[in-house]
């Protein structure tokens, strides 16, 4: 549909308005929302949480149209659609287990203002019911955050794992495209609603499963191969150093063998040997994880900790230095 069919079916003069005013803003916000779902990585891999995937979309005009001139009893259900239709940026992070939703929420918390917190899947369980699950959350910038692409624009993030985004869209796609007869759908709601438990059942066998193998991973030591550790020998290792932090995401491994490498540090037995110099339990109290921190933000910290200022200045930190360097104050003010 163009921006002239949307305008056209928008109806009510007021919405046709915010039609038009809505099709002028949109390249500005299709800038904000890429510049939303890069902050949001950003803070991810920074916390060390374990995530599949962080994408961002722009509501499309149509979609604006068709949203604004939603009526109830004939009565417009947003009467002012450019303010109270919130999901103009909307953004979706993918974890792999369900207790990386909340500590994405908990990350979400620390570095924006949460405007609104939904959690769709307890409130489905509260009702008795299996159905759709997800938590959303409506954020915008701190003010003073230094971020003005983001200034004035809200996003609406949507945080689910891979099983229950599986679910979500398939159903949605099955309910927008498919034509069943309405004989047969008590029986699809019935098997949607089983599926959606089945999905519950495996979230938490995922997590299970997780926490068995976390549980159990040796903290063996491994010779570096080609003058650097390999990143699957640093995360069974780490796994068994830090047994009480949660998995890291998959490229994070190797992308921190390669700053090991930066400072010298060539063999899982070295970095055993420099890690007994960090008070672990000091860095977890300055830090203040609100949320079970990942094995390389763990390792990312001690790090800190032990070389200061080198480590921020590293190559292959050049991307994180006003990140590293507020860390840095953490470690480095003295504990009350």
């Amino acid at each position: 549909m163009s921006e002239d069919e949307a305008e056209g079916r928008a109806g009510t003069e007021p919405v046709r308005q915010a039609v038009r005013a809505y099709a002028a803003r949109q390249p500005q916000l299709a800038s904000a929302t890429r510049a939303y779902v890069e902050l949001i990585q950003v803070l991810l891999d920074d916390a060390g949480i374990d995530y599949l995937s962080v994408t961002g979309r722009t509501k499309s005009v149509a979609s604006f149209a068709e949203k604004a001139n939603r009526t109830a009893g004939g009565v417009p259900l947003f009467p002012d659609p450019l303010e109270q239709i919130t999901d103009l940026i909307g953004v979706r992070v993918i974890t792999y287990v369900h207790s990386d939703v909340a500590a994405v929420a908990e990350v979400l918390d620390d570095e924006l203002a949460i405007l609104d917190d939904r959690d769709l899947g307890e409130e489905t369980a509260r009702s008795g019911r299996f159905g759709y699950a997800s938590r959303h959350l409506l954020v915008e910038t701190l003010p003073g955050a230094g971020l003005p692409t983001l200034e004035g624009h809200r996003a609406s993030v949507q945080v689910r794992t891979v099983l229950q985004h599986a679910w979500a869209e398939f159903e949605h796609d099955i309910r927008y495209k498919g034509n069943v007869p309405e004989d047969a759908a008590p029986d699809l709601d019935r098997r949607f609603t089983l599926a959606a438990g089945l999905i519950e059942l495996a979230d938490r066998e995922f997590a299970t499963i997780r926490e068995r193998i976390q549980a159990a991973a040796p903290g063996s030591a491994t010779d570096a191969e080609g003058g650097q550790i390999a990143g699957q020998d640093l995360a069974t290792f780490l796994a068994g150093h830090y047994s009480d932090a949660g998995w890291s995401h998959t490229d994070h491994y190797d992308w921190i063998a390669g700053l090991l490498t930066e400072l010298g540090i060539d063999t899982i037995d070295d970095l055993a040997d420099l890690l007994t110099s960090v008070d672990a339990d000091a860095v977890i109290r300055r830090m203040g994880y609100r949320y079970p921190a990942g094995a390389v933000r763990r390792l990312d910290d001690a790090l800190l900790a032990i070389f200061g200022e080198q480590y921020v200045t590293l190559e292959g930190n050049s991307h994180r230095v006003p990140l590293l360097r507020a860390r840095l104050e953490k470690l480095t003010t003295p504990e009350n």
